[in-house]
């Protein structure tokens, strides 16, 4: 226990991959951090680094002794974690992760609602479009369209997600509107990238479930507005650049105000729910119970009210939506 602190930094500055970084978030400058280092690879006898001006690299000794040191501080969290649940404590940090346009539009209101209720609270809130690596970044928290392919994570249903090709008025009004995807190649686009490459294949489905029409519009790169950030598309379609593909989520507010406008209605997107992504092997705090229970209840009410700006028109969905709304 007496080098804890400097077990600590050692695991920082590995997901980190610089001792300087793991040492600001620490509050150490670069010389106490280079000391504690030094201090704790001469009490272990061993070199847990290869360190040049430009790169921090582990030794096989490293990377076993992190692997370890990793279990033990998570254990020590976790026991922390407990006396507080036995205490009914609600307060300290809730790292959060959510995409761009969630957690500045909606999300950064509903924690300031759950901080009036638990003050002892703080956030610490990333804002990705993409799916952050929760142990490695150290989240507690994430919301995210889709599920997940990481056994390691627990993924909660949240609330159903469809996913609109929306553009503004003024676009509509100059260009005109498609009525089916073949229509798609005389407008402009705009595109959604992510760590796999851009999101250009956008596939569209209508009728129903005994008769159902699939067609798939692939847009031209070489002609299409693209970005990682979905808060940018978001403002490019404002700003009458195109049409975009967006979360039911993100536009509310605007297609209420009619700022945007859905197109091709009849034509439906593949929908991607919203989970709360959480450690599977981690104890959970009270504070992130406290937040993830809220959030449950507020996705519950809000997604009432969106069904009514986009209704489903699936009814096998209707019915399984109502199902989850009950549990």
């Amino acid at each position: 226990m007496d080098n804890l602190g400097d077990v600590r930094l050692f695991v920082e500055a590995a997901r980190l991959g610089s001792l300087s970084a793991a040492g600001r978030k620490l509050g150490l400058t670069p010389a106490a951090a280079s000391a504690r280092l030094a201090r704790l690879e001469a009490e272990l006898r061993a070199r847990l680094f290869d360190r040049t001006t430009r790169q921090l690299r582990l030794t096989d000794e490293g990377r076993l002794y992190l692997t370890c040191s990793e279990h033990a501080l998570r254990s020590l969290d976790d026991a922390k974690a407990a006396l507080q649940e036995g205490q009914n404590a609600v307060r300290g940090k809730v790292r959060i992760s959510a995409t761009s346009d969630f957690g500045r539009n909606l999300l950064m209101t509903w924690l300031d609602e759950f901080r009036a209720l638990y003050p002892d609270v703080r956030f610490a809130l990333m804002l990705t479009d993409s799916l952050s690596n929760l142990v490695l970044e150290d989240i507690d928290l994430a919301i995210r369209f889709g599920t997940p392919q990481d056994s390691s994570l627990v993924a909660r249903w949240l609330a159903p997600n469809r996913r609109v090709l929306c553009a503004s008025p003024e676009y509509i009004a100059r260009c005109g509107e498609p009525r089916e995807p073949n229509d798609l190649a005389r407008f402009d686009c705009i595109v959604i990238g992510s760590a796999a490459g851009p999101v250009n294949e956008w596939r569209f489905t209508r009728g129903s479930d005994s008769q159902t029409e699939t067609q798939t519009y692939t847009v031209p790169l070489e002609g299409a507005l693209e970005s990682t950030d979905g808060e940018v598309a978001r403002q490019w379609a404002l700003c009458g650049y195109g049409l975009a593909v967006k979360s039911i989520w993100d536009v509310a507010d605007d297609l209420r105000a009619g700022r945007l406008k859905t197109v091709m209605p009849e034509w439906r997107y593949p929908d991607a729910p919203l989970h709360a992504l959480y450690h599977r092997n981690r104890f959970l705090a009270p504070r992130v119970r406290a937040l993830l229970d809220f959030l449950t209840e507020r996705f519950a009410q809000t997604s009432g009210e969106l069904e009514a700006l986009v209704p489903c028109t699936d009814p096998a969905e209707a019915t399984q939506s109502r199902r989850r709304k009950r549990i």
